[in-house]
């Protein structure tokens, strides 16, 4: 490939680093998340001699012009592509509108280096962007590999400090940690559909490394983070890279996340891991849950790749886990992690993905998933979230032929039938969940979320200020999200919209009860309601100031 021509007559390249945010299995880039991806892209730059300008592609969306630069640099692309709240990542579309904008040698890296719109760009690249820009600042042959260790450490520190222009710095930004990089399985090619195992045997970073770069954003005032990235945090540590199913080590999960709560986040927060670990090795794995339930924020998720239940299917694909040894993890992670935190939701709890369209899937696949969902219902078990979503071809091409109409009953079954009541019984009426981020407004309702992996949506029937945090007090479920209002609640100062909110009140009522305030305490709110259950109801719910 060619080198990157630099004016010799400049002693500090200009880098333009634009964030086109990514969202894949090993990284979240969407906001409130940082990935650490284009973190060690700006680290590579610094690292090389450059000096670095960030740029988001909200920024750009809102006006911001891309300055002129030696080299401008893009990463971008989903690969699992979900709702987004208020951000999604750069389309095809915008590329094409930003590509003519971008000054000198232009690069891009993540999935959307695979699309057309690419062609563009004088340089794109699919392994580490980071690396390759590297290679190209330094006077190298701009190619195609992984970055070293060494040089993985070293950039995450470097690049440490574009966190601080990012538009979502302080609050409610997420900055995502990665603690190593490839799979365990790598000698049997791993799940069909993923390509970590492409990455080779896994490349570990050590719990010093790891926590040198925590500091480094704590200094800058990062208030919430996540390790994510790899493969199975359980097996974090391991270096039994033969049997596929390492031997948890619980000592170096230990050092890493006693060493992370000690540096004083708000919030911490983890990803996926092995079920099959979890299920092989319980009195270790047992010890990791109770060390991530101590350690990091309540409401975590371990993300387990149930992927499907179906024997066939898991055989066809090299799946990683049976559906007992799934089932198994769950009732682990449960023992461990179910009790209540601060902030309102237990510990820490399982999170399941199920992928449709994979090799051997028939039309009692669908049914084989259900029952196993069922049963976990059915065991009192309690788990975060599910996410089904659709295979991309992303290491080779599968031939099963989608039925969308199977596809999408079967998805509003599990929201139906199995999510709604998994959220009751996860987050029951009344409970408070504290330090909701209030993002966007929707007509009259406001949305927000805690911080977290894959936090749950929180709608409050009336609007707030936003960009604050708020507790709020639960009154209603959804499927996969739930309503409440702000608390502590004040009859007697809050707005009508927000009184009809209440359980039991509704548009009249909420009229009625505008016009009688103040009112000194629950008895005295009794006689204007005239209902008993209702004032019972609203017992838990208001205050009287």
């Amino acid at each position: 490939m060619l080198k990157i021509a630099m004016d010799g007559e400049k002693s500090i390249p200009r880098v333009v680093l634009i964030d086109g945010y990514i969202d894949d299995p090993a990284a979240l880039g969407v906001p409130p998340y940082i990935s650490p991806m284009i973190r060690a892209v700006a680290g590579a730059a610094v690292d090389a001699g450059g000096e670095v300008t960030y740029l988001s592609v909200d920024m750009l969306r809102q006006g911001r012009q891309i300055p002129d630069a030696d080299v401008t640099v893009l990463l971008s692309g989903n690969t699992v592509p979900g709702k987004y709240l208020r951000s999604m990542p750069m389309s095809l579309k915008e590329i094409r509108e930003y590509l003519p904008k971008m000054k000198g040698w232009k690069l891009i890296g993540g999935s959307s280096a695979y699309a057309p719109e690419a062609e563009g760009f004088d340089f794109r690249i699919h392994k580490d962007l980071a690396a390759s820009l590297y290679d190209g600042m330094t006077g190298k042959e701009v190619r195609e590999r992984f970055r070293t260790l060494d040089e993985w450490n070293r950039w995450m520190l470097l690049g440490a400090d574009i966190v601080k222009e990012h538009q979502d710095f302080p609050q409610p930004l997420m900055v995502e940690i990665e603690s190593y990089r490839g799979c365990h399985r790598y000698a049997s090619g791993g799940c069909s559909f993923c390509i970590e195992p492409t990455k080779g045997r896994p490349l570990m970073r050590q719990p010093e490394d790891i926590l040198a770069e925590a500091r480094r954003l704590r200094e800058l005032g990062v208030c919430n983070i996540r390790v994510g990235g790899q493969t199975c945090i359980v097996s974090y540590g391991s270096e039994d890279f033969s049997s596929g199913v390492p031997r948890p080590v619980p000592s170096k999960v230990r050092q890493l996340f006693e060493g992370l709560k000690a540096l004083g986040f708000e919030h911490i927060s983890v990803d996926n891991a092995n079920p099959a670990v979890i299920a092989t090795y319980p009195e270790e794995s047992s010890e990791i849950i109770r060390i991530l339930a101590d350690n990091c924020s309540s409401g975590n998720v371990l993300a387990l790749g149930l992927e499907s239940a179906d024997p066939a299917v898991r055989e066809a694909n090299n799946l990683n886990s049976t559906a007992d040894q799934v089932l198994e993890a769950i009732r682990i992670i449960n023992r461990y992690g179910a009790e209540r935190g601060p902030t309102g939701l237990p510990k820490i709890l399982p999170g399941l993905n199920i992928i449709c369209g994979l090799e051997g899937e028939t039309f009692e696949t669908y049914g084989i998933d259900m029952d196993f969902l069922k049963r976990i219902v059915d065991e009192g078990l309690m788990v975060r979230r599910i996410n089904i979503r659709q295979v991309i071809g992303s290491r080779r091409e599968f031939h099963v032929k989608m039925n969308e109409k199977r596809f999408k009953k079967f998805k509003e079954n599990v929201r139906e039938n199995i999510d709604h009541p998994l959220l009751e019984r996860m987050i029951p009426l009344g409970t408070v969940l504290t330090g909701v981020y209030a993002e966007i407004h929707d007509g009259n309702i406001t949305f927000g979320r805690q911080p977290g992996s894959y936090p749950i949506l929180v709608g409050i029937p009336y609007k707030v200020d936003l960009d604050r945090f708020y507790d709020v007090k639960i009154t209603e479920w959804g499927f996969r999200s739930v309503t409440g209002i702000t608390y502590p609640f004040n009859i007697n100062t809050m707005p009508m919209s927000a009184l009809s909110a209440l359980p039991g009140i509704g548009k009249k009522r909420a009229t009625a009860l505008t016009l009688k305030r103040p009112f000194k305490d629950l008895e005295d709110l009794g006689r204007a309601i005239d209902d008993p259950k209702v004032i019972e109801g609203l017992r838990d719910y208001v205050v009287f100031e």
